[in-house]
């Protein structure tokens, strides 16, 4: 079962473990000396790491009436590792703060480390607590990515082939920092995994996927949640249904799944991340902003079609509103035409080429594109997410 403990302000907070220190230090003498010190209680080490934590990443937590969740998922006489949550008020804009944390028994006092951290990768290698599939996306062998990095190669968080409604755009995961989330609703209402990864049950209504490469995916607000502690879910699995489920805190109108992207295990910018085939896009303010295919633009308010995930080496024809773009024999104009493309379609690149400078969507460049079926195109009307060949140069 979780431990909760009330956590009013991050102060009051540090206040009581002070307080439990120094009644702990009086009541000694009174008892027998033990041949070893009862080592310190895991959830109490796990709560203190998770809050100096917190403080720095989302100050805007800091004072607010809050608590601290944690749940121990496997553990052994030395080893712990779970979830830990800083629950927030219900009803606020500000949503919890969840990561996972590995924690080692190491001279009669308990190491806690939290995810994404050099320390956590370290101790990840030799934690009997971990399956092999988290130790891949969790520890040393994890690669970590440029928050920058839009080449998300996720679908929509629902089946492909659905049209959903993007009902807020590029916002906060709270009430202020990067502009990391999206609300959707919709469809079937069926809410399934952008990407495959390792699941975990954050809180009732709030699932975490772990990827490959540095990215996580929540999905919160959920009803009917599956409940998974580390599990293995493909590219689409079911996570949950649509909702306005508030248990761990903030608040929901009206049913939709308050979708976010984590780099490197801190909630980032959304903007210009391709996911769905669409490029996402920050609008002047939060909840406002769009999302492109190819020309084709969705407002938020708009409905969005889920063409699943890009691939490394693929790209989205954007003909910057000219409906086809030739396909030619060489990588230049002075080659002749041996067909074109639609606007918005997917080709699969082979290799890159220097020829003809153009200028399209995303900038001016002589790069040109060599597709699989032995044709050419500019760089300049394709959306890669890259500034470079995604296959290399031929």
């Amino acid at each position: 079962m979780p431990v909760l403990l009330e956590r009013p302000t991050m102060a009051r907070f540090h206040a009581r473990l002070a307080t439990l220190a120094v009644a702990g230090a009086l009541m000694a003498p009174l008892f027998a000396t033990p041949a070893h010190a009862e080592p310190v209680d895991l959830e109490q080490a796990v709560a203190e790491r998770m809050t100096a934590a917190t403080a720095s990443t989302r100050p805007d937590l800091n004072s607010l009436d809050t608590g601290v969740k944690v749940e121990v998922t496997d553990k052994t006489d030395d080893w712990a590792f779970g979830t830990v949550v800083v629950t927030t008020p219900r009803g606020g804009e500000d949503l919890p703060e969840g990561r996972l944390f590995l924690a080692r028994l190491t001279d009669d006092a308990w190491q806690v480390e939290l995810d994404g951290e050099p320390a956590f990768r370290s101790l990840s290698a030799e934690a009997p607590v971990l399956s092999d599939s988290e130790r891949t996306s969790l520890g040393p062998d994890q690669v970590t990515v440029d928050a920058a990095n839009p080449r998300t190669q996720m679908r929509l968080p629902w089946a492909t082939g659905q049209t959903w409604t993007m009902t807020g755009g590029p916002h906060p995961w709270g009430s202020s920092g990067a502009w990391s989330s999206l609300d959707f609703a919709g469809g079937d209402q069926a809410v399934r995994a952008t990407r495959a990864g390792n699941a975990y049950t954050m809180c009732t209504g709030w699932i975490r996927v772990v990827h490959a490469n540095g990215f996580a995916t929540d999905y919160y607000h959920l009803w009917s949640n599956i409940n998974t502690n580390g599990g293995w879910v493909g590219e689409g699995a079911f996570l949950g249904y649509t909702g306005t489920d508030v248990t761990c805190g903030g608040s929901a109108t009206g049913r939709h799944v308050h979708f976010g992207l984590r780099y490197n295990n801190v909630y980032d910018s959304i903007h210009a991340a391709i996911i769905g085939k669409w490029v996402i896009m920050n609008g002047g303010s939060a909840y406002s902003g769009s999302a492109l295919h190819g020309s084709t633009r969705a407002w938020t308010g708009g409905g969005m079609y889920n063409y699943g995930p890009l691939w490394a080496d693929q790209g989205i024809v954007d003909a910057n509103g000219g409906g086809s773009l030739n396909k030619r024999s060489g990588p230049g104009t002075g080659y002749g035409v041996v067909g074109s493309v639609a606007e918005g379609a997917t080709v699969t690149v082979s290799c890159s080429q220097n020829g003809t400078t153009h200028t399209g969507r995303w900038g001016t460049t002589a790069m040109w594109n060599r597709l699989s079926d032995g044709t050419w195109i500019s760089d300049a009307y394709l959306m890669t997410g890259a500034s470079g060949p995604v296959s290399g140069w031929c």
